[in-house]
């Protein structure tokens, strides 16, 4: 009998390491991929959140973008595991969420998506994939004009370098 691989959420984690110094592209997805992120206010308090330094203990967040239904992030990790760390986040977001009266019950799918950058990938050529998706997506003419992103690459004046 054929046996097929695993699908779903234990596809995802299965093969799943944590390197210490590695670069992660994550996606997160909106349970049901709702366009929870289309609004204002949840956007809004979930950027905060992704832009605080506190959630991401000892790894380094290089660039993120809020879509409607995801969001996706740049990470170097320290030596704190990949999922723990994006699990953090993933709960502070929804706290913040519930808080504030903004959504009922959890906001996230179970797992996300982590692509491992390799030593030939640029890591500035990655981030300007992330913040260039509100873009792509026809959200906003330039990400200059998207509110929801950020990246280590800018500048005192707000003036991007990557």
């Amino acid at each position: 009998m054929r046996t097929f691989p695993a699908t779903g959420h234990s596809a995802l984690r299965r093969g799943r390491i944590s390197l210490p110094g590695q670069v992660y592209l994550i996606t997160a997805t909106t349970r049901h991929r709702q366009l929870l992120f289309g609004d204002h206010a949840a956007a809004h308090a979930a950027s905060r959140v992704i832009h605080t330094r506190d959630h991401w203990g000892d790894a380094q967040l290089l660039a993120w973008v809020l879509m409607p239904d995801h969001w996706h992030g740049l990470l170097e990790l320290g030596a704190e595991p990949l999922e723990r760390v994006v699990a953090r986040v993933k709960a502070a977001v929804s706290r913040a969420l519930h808080a504030s009266g903004l959504v009922e019950g959890t906001p996230w799918d179970r797992s996300f998506h982590d692509h491992a950058l390799r030593r030939d990938e640029d890591m500035r050529r990655a981030a300007r994939y992330i913040v260039g998706n509100p873009v792509r997506a026809g959200l906003a003419d330039s990400a200059l004009l998207y509110p929801y992103w950020n990246a280590v690459w800018l500048d005192d004046s707000d003036t991007p370098s990557l």
